[in-house]
């Protein structure tokens, strides 16, 4: 398997969204690592409007590279607190920054216990890579 920076506290879609749940309850949410390498340098990143109802695995943002243009769903429902607006200026922030500088939203999650049951923690998420590189 390639080397891919995979978060403890963090969760995962199989789809290769992240989610951190931050200290106010809100969820920080952006692309992985491994997302980011396969579609290569970003040049564009479209993020939904703030106050936006999301529902999990709904499109929450779109992200373009030279190599392909990809959907990003999001892990949890709520409505969309606050965007990036730095990664749609910058985009490669993304690909440089994953995890911190290139998040993309935070939302203020709906039902997000219940939710949780249908992410990966980090192991889980570093077994379905190894699953995708083989």
């Amino acid at each position: 398997m390639a080397d891919y920076e995979v978060r403890p506290i963090y969760w995962y879609t199989k789809e290769d969204t992240w989610a951190k749940i931050q200290a106010d309850g809100t969820v920080l949410v952006g692309i992985t690592d491994y997302a980011q390498k396969m579609l290569g340098s970003l040049s564009f990143v479209e993020l939904p409007e703030t106050g936006s109802p999301i529902e999990q695995m709904q499109t929450i943002a779109t992200v373009e590279s030279t190599k392909a243009a990809s959907e990003v769903y999001s892990p949890v429902s709520g409505t969309v607190r606050e965007v990036n607006d730095d990664v749609s200026t910058d985009p490669e922030m993304v690909n440089n920054d994953p995890y911190d500088g290139g998040w993309l939203v935070v939302i203020e999650p709906d039902n997000l216990d219940m939710e949780l049951k249908n992410l990966l923690d980090a192991e889980a998420y570093k077994v379905l890579l190894t699953e995708k590189s083989e």
